[in-house]
């Protein structure tokens, strides 16, 4: 998202440096030339954004050719408009079926055979949504980070971020993208629901201390 604001600290890069030491491992195992997509999910304020961007960072210093992509930009309806739709539409309207999963799952197919393509971007300025043209062939690994990202189908490997809306509620009003009033909070409680059904397609769980923990490990504890 263009303007977005990222606050960067220590627990991210070393979190980051976690998942990157299993990425290269997964992605060794891969036939040379192999596209790989690591998918980074979260509730809002619980620093997708800021753990995308280390990772993407890591694996730059590498040799890594890498790109961040932000399921933010792909809701249907424009920032500008969205609250004042969920108020019409009732807060059940909260959830997966707000994105455009048909445009994502065709940018993802485009950067899997390498091609150009067309993405949409969402500028949190003037809140509009602008296009944006990516050219995918020098493109080795993605990095797609949102509320829903680990629901993609075609994903390596898979990162949720164990933090809740109620433990991150002074980072997101650092950040200012959105008013914290009580119609928020209900839309971030149908998110916090959304989110709980999903966590159970992780392959890494990042805690509340930001410790980075394989699922396995967490299941025979």
């Amino acid at each position: 998202m263009l303007g977005d604001v990222l606050l960067i600290d220590e627990k991210h890069k070393i979190a980051a440096d976690s998942i990157y030491k299993i990425l290269v491992e997964k992605e060794s195992k891969k036939k040379k030339g192999y596209r790989f997509i690591v998918a980074i999910s979260g509730e809002s304020g619980a620093g997708k954004s800021e753990l995308s961007h280390s990772l993407a960072l890591l694996l730059k210093k590498q040799g890594q050719r890498v790109k961040i992509l932000h399921t933010d930009n792909y809701y249907k309806i424009p920032p500008n408009i969205r609250t004042q739709w969920r108020k019409e539409n009732g807060v059940k309207k909260v959830g997966y079926k707000e994105y455009d999963w048909k445009l994502l799952n065709r940018n993802i197919k485009e950067f899997k055979e390498g091609r150009e393509a067309l993405m949409p971007c969402v500028d949190i300025v003037s809140k509009q949504t602008d296009k944006l043209i990516t050219n995918f062939s020098d493109i080795d690994i993605l990095v797609v980070d949102g509320l829903y990202a680990i629901k993609i189908k075609d994903i390596d490997l898979r990162v949720y971020i164990d933090l809740t809306y109620h433990e991150t509620k002074k980072k997101r009003g650092s950040r200012g993208k959105e008013v914290n009033d009580e119609f928020r909070f209900q839309v971030l409680e149908m998110e916090h629901q959304n989110m709980l059904a999903l966590k159970s397609k992780a392959d890494l769980i990042v805690d509340g201390n930001y410790e980075v923990k394989e699922v396995e490990e967490i299941v025979s504890v």
